[in-house]
């Protein structure tokens, strides 16, 4: 049976440029500084093909962050394992103030070879294009919401109150557009206010909704629909959540919510 000696590499992440060490196998193995190399995949591929060699097996890791998932993806159909490493986990010395990308990349090689990195889950292009969906319709409704407060709080203070019910309707717009101010600096910059407040667009749920149609996720969506109040777009954000919820900080709160739920069917 041929046998396999591994090489730890640890790559500090970024935009232009990644930093690279490596560490040999066995707790007294060389640990070095490689060097930078760019970001392109072309640069990525010719340091793979440098750093092979016969019988080595390369286990390369990097810290979870802004650049996403694109290098795992291009390395491990190299034929080499690549994982993803949580950073918030990562040891940590007390004191330990400097960091540099020369530094970190050898510590995360070395604290790799010594099993102390916690790997994070990767989702697949599909998941991982829904989750982005979803994220970027939450955006778009939150800055709307807060664009519709600014309006609401520059009118408050000018004493200016809506008589109706229904707000940003049809019969509220037209109200809002015929506003009147002493002076015209506080008419234009109501203007400015009603310009940045983003129309409400459809795109995103359809987008969504024809998503599910082949996303595996999609049965955990149709049953959190059985929920009172949950609807799809809700359903959907669900196994996405890019905070904490601050109705289900912990497992007991997410149950005690659905018994809650089901009290009132």
């Amino acid at each position: 049976m041929e046998e396999y000696s591994e090489v730890f590499i640890g790559l500090d992440v970024a935009e232009d440029r990644h930093a690279v060490a490596s560490a040999e196998s066995g707790r007294t193995g060389e640990v070095r500084y490689v060097g930078e190399v760019s970001s392109d995949s072309a640069s990525v591929r010719r340091l793979v093909r440098k750093l092979g060699r016969p019988g080595v097996r390369l286990r390369f890791c990097y810290a979870a962050g802004p650049t996403g998932y694109g290098l795992k993806r291009e390395i491990e159909p190299l034929g080499h394992e690549c994982a993803v490493i949580a950073p918030s986990l990562i040891p940590r010395k007390p004191g330990d103030q400097v960091k540099t990308n020369h530094r970190d990349a050898e510590k995360l090689a070395r604290l790799f070879r010594a099993g102390e990195l916690t790997e994070i889950w990767i989702p697949d292009a599909a998941h991982e294009a829904m989750r982005d969906l979803i994220r970027a319709r939450e955006a778009a409704v939150k800055n709307r919401t807060r664009k519709r407060q600014e309006i609401r709080s520059f009118l408050l203070r000018h004493g200016k109150i809506y008589p109706g019910l229904k707000t940003w309707g049809t019969r509220y717009l037209r109200w809002l557009h015929g506003l009147s101010f002493l002076i015209p600096q506080s008419a234009s910059c109501l203007q400015e206010l009603i310009v940045a407040v983003p129309g409400k667009s459809s795109t995103p749920g359809k987008a969504i909704e024809d998503g599910l149609l082949d996303w595996p996720l999609a049965p955990v969506v149709e049953r959190l629909q059985a929920l009172r109040g949950v609807k799809l777009i809700c359903a959907a954000a669900a196994p996405w959540p890019s905070r904490p919820s601050r109705c289900c900080r912990a497992p007991t709160a997410v149950f005690s919510m659905i018994a809650i739920n089901l009290a009132h069917d």
